[in-house]
């Protein structure tokens, strides 16, 4: 317990520093650029990664049948939702909390594990996935620049410390890394098995989006900076989701036209 309290601790720190060192800052959908050769390089890099990787196991993942794909994701979204619990908490949105709470309870027992989703049905809805870096935007930090990492792709310097407050608040983080449960220990790989799958998941339901994107666009660079800022913008303001039949982590935003 002490150990936790400690890192909620610095993730509060960090994230009221950064606002602090972001005060008279403001969001758009254009942000400054740290290194936009650097982080051209590395988006050639991911997607070349990509091609031989990502996309051929994403492909083999979409030959499963439909409800093993179904069930598969709505297990791994029932698991994501204790990190956007966490950071209903810590943004103070007491009525999201309930919600996503009820949700993961609902859908862990009645849902089977999360395998189905029967909370909808019983009203409450699917909302938008929350990070750490959402919740520094709603404690006022502004975006700052924007760069591409390798592997984890397209990001900011708040949503980069997100990444880092994401590892000490996201509840099966802690529980494959750091304890016991009923007399269990769980490995470090089955975080990894969870975080893959997710991603996975998403690249799947993207196949052709992102191919089109690619092909279409004069400068692919710059388009999905473009989608990237909309998406984070839009998952800040907790715009509804368009199609009930996706999340958000479906990036339904990735649009040719």
């Amino acid at each position: 317990m002490l150990k936790g309290l400690k890192k909620l601790t610095l993730i509060v720190f960090l994230g009221h520093f950064f606002i602090l060192s972001n005060a008279n800052a403001s969001d758009s959908y254009t942000v400054n650029e740290c290194f936009e050769n650097a982080s051209r390089a590395t988006l050639k890099f991911n997607m070349v990664l990509d091609k031989a990787v990502f996309k051929p196991i994403s492909k083999g993942y979409r030959a499963l049948p439909v409800p093993i794909r179904l069930g598969t994701s709505n297990a791994v979204e029932n698991l994501r939702s204790l990190l956007t619990l966490s950071n209903n908490i810590l943004q103070g949105d007491w009525r999201l909390a309930g919600n996503t709470a009820g949700r993961f309870a609902i859908n862990s027992t009645v849902g089977i594990l999360g395998f189905l989703d029967p909370a909808e049905k019983m009203g409450f809805e699917k909302k938008s996935r929350e990070d750490f870096g959402q919740t520094l935007a709603i404690w006022g930090a502004d975006s700052g620049c924007y760069f591409v990492l390798p592997f984890l792709g397209p990001t900011t310097a708040r949503d980069a410390v997100g990444l880092v407050g994401n590892t000490f608040l996201d509840p099966v983080y802690q529980i494959t890394h750091n304890t016991e449960v009923m007399d269990r220990s769980y490995s470090e790989h089955n975080y990894w098995y969870f975080k893959g799958t997710d991603a996975t998941d998403f690249r799947s339901k993207n196949i052709e989006s992102i191919d089109s994107l690619e092909k279409n666009s004069i400068d692919f660079y710059a388009s999905v900076k473009s989608l990237y800022l909309q998406n984070r913008s839009q998952k800040i303001s907790n715009e509804d989701i368009l199609n009930k039949n996706q999340d958000d982590s479906d990036w339904e935003e990735i649009d040719s036209q």
